[in-house]
């Protein structure tokens, strides 16, 4: 019987092929108290499960192909590091010797704690980094049970297998990739999954957050995902295979014909050049960022630096060298920086998170972000000094999250002229001419745009921020998810406000939020203003398609139009104009 699943698209493409289910460890496993004299024999059983992952990741990264995604092996580098972080290796120990629970208990009761303070983490990047520890602790449990890795089971598996699965983790996803594996459907998961950033950068097909599809999909269905719509259909009907059939040849001879677009001139048919940057999480990013013929990075997302550190936040020179890095590998094109978007409200293992720990009552409008910087002025000047030493190797210019008040603004710069003043001290080189520039992601900031035009060098537009916070949507809420509408008409004014106010002032603006990214938007902004996009680099050759097919005079009447509208009818009659012209 056919049927139809509906998750989150997270990579474009088709894939048909047999399902092949992938079980995951049992979490729920038995509990038992031990007795005193077995305390120390636990304890070894928990180091050799955890020696036998540190080995089976080790062969993992030998095994990556020289082709790999750059972020394989970052992916299992934050695996390795979970792997030995205290605050799961130890406190699991601890557990076992203070309350005599069997390893597996401690395990688990361990991996819960730190559960409920990442459900308490308003950021959706880090809020997704749980199913990393998830991922970590299922590799150990395996080991401790004696059973065959994930991969493992895969060998022998059908040709053109689609894997169904309560969660993957992204190592393991590579390791599928050389057993002709086509997409992948997950139970759990989102767009800032590492999952999903893997699958964009393989370019493999795939749906998360598909919920129960791992019970409700049976070995070797036959299923179709369209990764463009987030749509899993199971036994499909032999009319709705060939269409889709049909779609999977023509969407592989698009991608072909995309790949001759990389190293050629971004600009309109009018002869507007328009620049098309990267977002990134990593430093080896950069090289994916590279390859995809981007013109700098727009956005290096930083938190990355301030996770795992229990007892401290990341010195100085550990950021300075992932900062120098990027910087380097990017060959002299520009790198923006956004300085660390977390905060109180967000329990990374340096800024708290024991059993007594408590979260903001709303984390959204806590203390978080520039506050928490500002709240933490040496923390922040840590910061600063280490994007400065890395100007030194190559164009950095400096990107605040959340501004919204113009004491925010002055503070932030003085704190910029004081790293500044630190660094002459000390006799370290750095660029003095910085740009620095700020997120436009708080509706106050675009309606106050004159206290930022006065006093910072380019705005950014975080369109994710900016349409939760317009329209009071938590995105990652499944209850209130299908709310969130970055076709909005308030978002859309806030957008058009914002470019328009800015280039009437001469100051650059981009866009790096998941809008940039959508070439089913790339007119809308282009014929709003927009010259600077940033997004995650598998998406810049089908919006580059997109600017090279659209001149800028056209789009203003149809443009025109979509702003005027109001009613839902109207905003999407007036964007099929925009798409035709």
């Amino acid at each position: 019987m056919s049927f139809t699943l509906h998750g989150i698209p997270v990579s474009r493409g088709i894939a048909i092929g047999r399902a092949y289910l992938i079980a995951p460890a049992a979490l729920d496993v038995d509990h038992y108290l031990i007795e005193p004299a077995q305390i120390e024999g636990e304890v070894g059983r928990f180091r050799a499960a955890q020696q036998r992952v540190h080995e089976e990741l080790n062969v993992l990264r030998a095994d990556l192909a020289a082709d790999a995604p750059t972020e394989m092996g970052a992916f299992i580098d934050v695996h390795m590091m979970i792997l030995n972080d205290v605050m799961l290796v130890q406190e699991t120990i601890d557990l076992i010797r203070t309350r005599r629970y069997n390893v597996e208990w401690a395990l688990t009761e361990q991996l819960e704690r730190l559960s409920r303070h990442f459900d308490d983490i308003e950021d959706e990047y880090l809020r997704e980094r749980k199913a990393d520890i998830e991922q970590v602790v299922e590799r150990v449990l395996k080991a401790l049970a004696g059973a065959p890795g994930i991969v493992d089971n895969v060998h022998g598996a059908c040709d053109e297998m689609i894997v169904v699965a309560h969660d993957i983790a992204p190592a393991d996803m590579m390791q599928f990739k050389t057993q002709t594996f086509q997409g992948f459907v997950t139970d759990l998961g989102g767009r800032t999954s590492h999952t999903a950033i893997v699958a964009r950068s393989l370019g493999i097909p795939a749906a998360v957050g598909v919920q129960h599809a791992s019970a409700l999909i049976r070995q070797d269905d036959l299923i179709i995902v369209d990764g463009d719509h987030g749509i899993v259909i199971v036994d499909p009907a032999p009319i709705v295979l060939e269409e889709y059939s049909y779609r999977q040849s023509e969407k592989e001879l698009e991608q072909r014909k995309l790949q001759r677009l990389k190293f050629s001139p971004t600009q309109t048919l009018c002869g507007t050049r328009i620049e098309l940057c990267a977002n990134i999480e990593l430093p080896d990013d950069a090289r994916a960022a590279i390859e995809s013929g981007a013109t700098g990075v727009g956005l290096f997302r930083t938190e990355f630096l301030f996770m795992n550190h229990k007892d401290r936040m990341a010195e100085e020179e550990e950021q300075f060298s992932a900062y120098r890095r990027a910087v380097e590998l990017m060959n002299g094109l520009p790198v923006t920086i956004r300085t660390i978007d977390v905060g109180a409200d967000k329990p990374l293992d340096s800024m708290g998170g024991g059993d007594g720990y408590e979260t903001a009552v709303n984390p959204a409008l806590g203390l978080r972000a520039i506050r928490w910087s500002l709240s933490e002025p040496q923390m922040f000047l840590t910061q600063l000094r280490a994007i400065l030493r890395a100007s030194a190797f190559g164009k950095v210019k400096i990107l605040i999250p959340m501004l919204a008040h113009a004491q925010e603004i002055d503070q932030t710069l003085d704190l910029i002229r004081e790293a500044k003043r630190q660094l002459d001290d000390a006799g370290i080189a750095y660029d003095p001419n910085v740009q620095v520039g700020a997120m436009i992601e708080i509706p106050a900031a675009a309606i106050a745009l004159p206290l930022f035009l006065k006093r910072l060098d380019f705005l950014s537009i975080g369109t994710n921020d900016l349409i939760q916070y317009t329209l009071a949507i938590d995105r990652a809420d499944n209850a209130v998810a299908h709310l969130y509408d970055p076709l909005h008409p308030a978002v859309l004014h806030l957008i058009a406000f914002t470019l328009r106010e800015a280039k009437r002032a001469g100051v650059p603006v981009s866009v790096c939020g998941e809008m940039a990214g959508d070439p089913a938007l790339t007119r809308l902004l282009l014929g709003m203003g927009l010259t600077e996009f940033s997004m995650h680099p598998s998406q810049l050759l089908e919006v580059k398609q997109e600017v090279l097919r659209s001149h800028l005079k056209t789009l203003e009447k149809p443009v025109a139009d979509v702003l005027a509208s109001f009613e839902p009818e109207e905003v999407q009659a007036a964007l099929k104009r925009v798409a035709l012209v």
